[in-house]
């Protein structure tokens, strides 16, 4: 039997999602053709069904559905298994409590199916996602109409600015994979907001790029637990701090890439160090803030250019820079404000 030429790798990163994982792959099985189509599941150490869930789909859509299973090694380690075992020229991370839109499916799949026959294929597809609370009923899409045209072929210098708290999330990303492993991504393992890094290291290696304006992810919050709830980002806010660690060790110079990409790695960067700067802030503990002072000592110690151009380039790191009681009053009173929407949704 010959198989047929995988066009998207969904990478399905599962734990404990029993109750999730059904609808998150019937979403991903919605076309009307699918053996171009390969969905990994990777089932990440689970102790409740979601082994069993996996291997009913492998068998039940053996040309479609791959199931590993691996002792924890947390997203990362998740994301990491699924993308080395990737046999599509596209790849998209999944959760497994997430879900895709059946109308923009076909759009999406339309397109990749165009690229995969393209003499140049472009190296990075983004579309839009939806923030969906299922307990309080109630969503919001996020776009981004105001940064790139649609349906173009575009590289980072056709790129316009992004507001200050909107920025490339892995719900919006789909990276031709030999541009994935060309980058030399390997997530850290036990560790959570690794998303962050999977948007940010690879893109130096992006060159081409395509913006569809579609409502293609479902993004499932309001889930108990759920890793950017605020008490929960302050719990884990040294996770944070390596992640910040990562992508600063990522982040090139403005000699080495484009200026658009500069100009937007620079910035999400920044909003990076913000979220940080912020849960060190609202822990109220005189250690995190400490911690707080240091992070962006550490910055300016590494890279004194990347360290300015920040500071120069987004108001809202002069303003988490602030020593001292008035700078922690300062960050308190504008999450205040914004109820923690301005950069801190991952």
């Amino acid at each position: 039997m010959t198989m047929t030429r995988k066009t998207i790798s969904f990478v399905v990163p599962s734990y404990n999602v029993e109750d999730y994982l059904a609808r998150c792959i019937d979403s991903l099985l919605d076309l009307p053709q699918t053996d171009d189509v390969e969905i990994v599941i990777v089932d990440d150490g689970s102790h409740d069904d979601t082994a069993a869930i996996a291997d009913s789909y492998v068998e039940r859509f053996p040309e479609v559905v791959r199931a590993i299973h691996q002792e924890n090694a947390g997203h990362g380690g998740a994301c990491n298994a699924g993308i080395a075992a990737a046999q599509g020229q596209y790849l998209k991370i999944v959760d497994a409590d997430d879900w895709v839109d059946p109308a923009a499916y076909i759009t999406y799949i339309a397109f990749l199916r165009s690229q995969a026959s393209a003499q140049e294929p472009v190296d990075l597809l983004i579309s839009n996602y939806t923030y969906e609370n299922v307990a309080k009923n109630h969503s919001h899409t996020i776009r981004y109409t105001n940064v790139f045209e649609s349906h173009k072929r575009l590289t980072w210098d056709d790129v316009k600015n992004f507001h200050i708290d909107q920025y490339l999330l892995m719900h919006t990303l789909t990276y031709r994979t030999e541009v994935l492993r060309q980058s030399g991504l390997k997530l850290p393992e036990h560790t959570f907001y690794v998303d962050f890094i999977f948007s940010f290291q690879p893109l130096p290696w992006v060159k081409t790029l395509t913006y569809l304006n579609i409502d293609f992810y479902r993004y499932f919050i309001g889930r108990e637990g759920q890793s950017v709830q605020k008490d929960i980002m302050i719990k884990r806010v040294d996770q944070l701090i390596r992640v910040n660690d990562v992508m600063t060790h990522a982040m090139p110079s403005k000699e080495d890439v484009s200026a658009g990409l500069y100009r937007y790695m620079l910035h999400y960067l920044a909003s990076e160090y913000i979220v940080t700067s912020v849960f060190l802030t609202l822990s109220n503990d005189t250690e995190r803030w400490a911690q707080k002072e240091e992070l962006w000592q550490r910055l300016k110690e590494y890279n004194e250019d990347i360290y300015n151009d920040m500071r120069s380039q987004e108001f809202l790191t002069r303003a988490v820079t602030i020593r001292g009681k008035l700078g922690r009053g300062l960050i308190k009173a504008s999450y205040a404000v914004t109820n923690g929407a301005v950069g801190f949704n991952s």
